[in-house]
């Protein structure tokens, strides 16, 4: 299988006042298409920062990151923004979902900015996902009115409701209960099964860890096994 995730010698530095703070140091990782891979690591490791690079929410310091074969230290922030749109679902822990819609709007968002399905098929593409991932009562509701993990499964929904090649998860499993945490990594699995959806997940949930197909762990912005 090629690789849809290439990361090259990536160094991130944050300024912190006059200091500069490394939170990467020379990571190289190769993610392969149809993978189900897990990030572990203690917090602070660095589990984010790679994770944000991969998303092209952040670029390197220094190294390369290729994703769906485009080095994205090149792109410019239009070009980010469609690579993202297109190529990428991304689940994160604060969720940041758009607190004037209601939750179907959140999930319908990334197909409308898309712009490829006609409204028939939009809704019902996104009717079911909120479904299966089992807010349905909570259509209409806004985040401000839903649980921390009902927002989290918001969230969930809307990363995959593009159907994109690369799905990624910061500790998408942190806001729920055990038993829904179950179903929707039944949900992920399924989608990798099926349609070769790539998955990277950063997490300390060890139940995400069993599910993996390959876990790669870091320790101070290095990483340490794969």
């Amino acid at each position: 299988m090629p690789a849809i995730v290439e990361v090259r010698g990536a160094v991130k530095d944050y300024p912190l006042g006059k200091l500069k703070v490394r939170a990467l140091e020379d990571v190289s990782l190769s993610i392969e298409k149809g993978e189900f891979t897990v990030i572990a690591g203690p917090s602070g490791s660095g589990k984010t920062t790679l994770l944000n690079l991969i998303g092209c929410v952040d670029v390197p310091t220094a190294g390369e990151v290729i994703v769906d074969g485009q080095a994205t230290s090149r792109l410019s922030d239009r070009q980010l923004t469609k690579l993202r749109l297109h190529s990428i679902g991304f689940i994160f822990q604060s969720f940041n979902l758009v607190n004037v819609l209601d939750v179907y709007q959140n999930v319908e968002l990334p197909l409308l900015l898309q712009g490829k399905l006609g409204a028939a098929e939009r809704h019902q593409r996104v009717k079911a996902l909120i479904e299966r991932v089992g807010i349905g009562e909570h259509l209409h509701h806004r985040p401000n009115e839903l649980s921390g993990g009902q927002r989290q499964r918001v969230a969930i929904a809307r990363a995959l409701v593009t159907r994109p090649a690369l799905v990624l998860a910061d500790e998408p499993t942190a806001n729920l209960d055990s038993v829904t945490g179950a179903s929707i990594l039944d949900l992920m699995r399924e989608l990798n099964e099926a349609e070769q959806t790539t998955f990277l997940f950063s997490t300390h949930d060890h139940a995400v860890m069993q599910r993996a197909r390959r876990i790669v762990r870091m320790l101070d912005g290095k990483l340490a096994e794969s």
